[in-house]
């Protein structure tokens, strides 16, 4: 679980990466530093979704640090 949760985040950097690439070389005249921010909301909401799934399914478990 540790390792996905770690591949999701590299692919959330590199997405957001990738716009920040998109952006300064197109000075916003196409689609592709969009399609960049949008791919990374989406990583961003399929790995709150599968901490949640997770996390009522027992594969892992609060820590009780308060």
């Amino acid at each position: 679980m540790k390792i996905l949760v770690a591949l999701a985040f590299i692919l959330i950097i590199a997405s957001l990466g990738s716009a920040l690439f998109f952006l300064m070389r197109d000075k916003g005249r196409s689609p592709r530093t969009m399609r960049a921010l949008a791919t990374r909301v989406g990583f961003s909401v399929a790995l709150f979704l599968l901490i949640l799934v997770a996390n009522k399914l027992g594969w892992i478990a609060p820590t009780g640090i308060r």
